[in-house]
């Protein structure tokens, strides 16, 4: 859990819920690297967004407030360090103190209470407050106050966060504590492990976000899969980074930075990351004027960039994989147009046979309807016929092929640098 405290404007905490208890011990310095264990995709907090009364006033968020907010860690470590991001304020950041310790109950994601006696400071060259310029990432530690209203977030983080008066970083319980269903602030947390440890990246939308998933449950389907590759000791080393936002495009901006023009700071600036997949497009689709000729451009623009991304990520020695765009019809889905289902198929058909990615993770297969293909399965569907259901979230983690792992590790089954 990680704690920030913001003196005139924010105190924070972070707590961290890790897939193991164990604490390994610290690799010698020439067999260790730093690996991103844990994301989320920074993004300008909508006004709707923003924290709740009375921590967001006119001009000024988090005045004097502590932050409590838990990450679960893909990989246990001795040692880390935590990304702060300011890429969107409108100010600089001012952080008064910063501290980590694990949740009163590990097994538990969005609880407000820490065990105390595991809490450490965070410090960022030996200091315990510092200030994030407006723009800026600083790779450590957390929070201060913030004289704007223009703040980075990640509002999808389907884990609850605690915000409370005065500076708590270290107390076991907050008092009074506001809850909030959305992450300040804090960006990527990097471990220091044994050479070996990786990350896989994934670039996608609300679909990998997890709306349809329980809050607090860690039920997204980078979650569940993260859980299967923790049982096979070939994958046990591998982290997930979920870099995804809901409403995300490709094309355009809308819901946080076009996914073609974050491939640098969400893939490849983050540590030891060896593999990425990109599911995403379905929202550049579902936005497109429901008529042929846009839907043919938009499909025609997506291929090209896929191709783009896909290039940028493997020259970096990358295994870049490609997921097919799930459905989306059904009734009261406005994204369900004929028109629409066409793009789909003519841009999955593309992912599946272009030969762009080194693998293809065929979503649609696994979460269709057999019988209606254009529709997901009634099992699956959280009722919007767009997002899925922990269930069908589950059915995705459970159809990702391991082997790609193991194949691009070692260079097999054609993959290709």
């Amino acid at each position: 859990m990680f704690t920030l405290s913001l003196k005139r404007a924010l105190t924070a905490l972070v707590a961290l819920s890790a897939v193991t208890d164990a604490r390994p011990p610290c690799p010698p310095r020439d067999n260790q690297e730093w690996v991103t264990v844990w994301g989320a995709m920074p993004q300008l907090t909508e006004p709707h967004n923003l924290p709740p009364a009375p921590f967001n006033e006119t001009g000024l968020v988090f005045r004097d407030t502590t932050i409590r907010q838990t990450v679960k860690v893909s990989l246990a470590a001795s040692t880390i360090r935590l990304q702060i991001s300011n890429v969107f304020g409108g100010s600089d950041l001012p952080i008064t103190a910063v501290s980590v310790a694990l949740p009163s109950d590990p097994s538990v994601a969005g609880t407000s209470g820490i065990q105390a006696d595991t809490a450490r400071k965070v410090t960022f060259s030996n200091a315990t407050s510092f200030v994030v310029p407006p723009g800026a990432l600083y790779v450590i530690y957390l929070a201060a106050g913030q004289t704007t209203n223009a703040i980075t977030s990640h509002p999808g983080s389907r884990t609850s966060s605690w915000l409370a008066y005065g500076n708590h970083v270290s107390d076991a319980e907050l008092p009074s504590p506001v809850r909030t269903d959305h992450w300040f602030l804090i960006s990527a947390l990097e471990a220091r492990l044994y050479k070996g440890a990786s990350t896989f990246a994934i670039v996608g939308d609300s679909l990998t976000d997890g709306r349809g998933s329980t809050t607090n449950a860690n039920n997204r389907w980078p979650d569940r899969l993260l859980a299967r590759l923790q049982l096979d000791p070939a994958t046990s080393q591998v982290a997930i980074l979920n870099q995804a936002a809901g409403g995300n495009r490709v094309l355009n901006d809308g819901l946080g930075p076009a996914a073609l023009g974050r491939i640098d700071r969400d893939v490849l600036a983050h540590s030891g990351v060896r593999y990425a997949l990109l599911f995403i497009g379905i929202n550049d689709i579902g936005t497109t004027a429901s008529d042929e000729a846009a839907l043919t451009l938009t499909a025609g623009r997506l291929e090209q960039a896929y191709a783009q991304m896909a290039y940028r990520i493997r020259r970096k020695g990358i295994a870049v994989w490609g997921a097919t765009l799930t459905p989306m019809t059904g009734e009261g889905q406005t994204y369900g147009t004929p028109e629409r289902e066409a793009a789909r198929q003519r841009v999955n058909a593309w992912i599946r046979g272009s030969g762009v990615f080194d693998a293809v993770v065929d979503f649609d297969e696994i979460v269709r309807d057999p019988s209606a293909p254009e529709k997901l399965a009634a099992a699956y569907d959280e009722g919007d016929h767009l997002h899925l259901n922990p269930a069908g979230y589950q059915a995705m983690a459970d159809g990702f092929d391991l082997a790609l792992f193991t194949a691009a590790s070692t260079g097999t089954s054609g993959w290709r640098r």
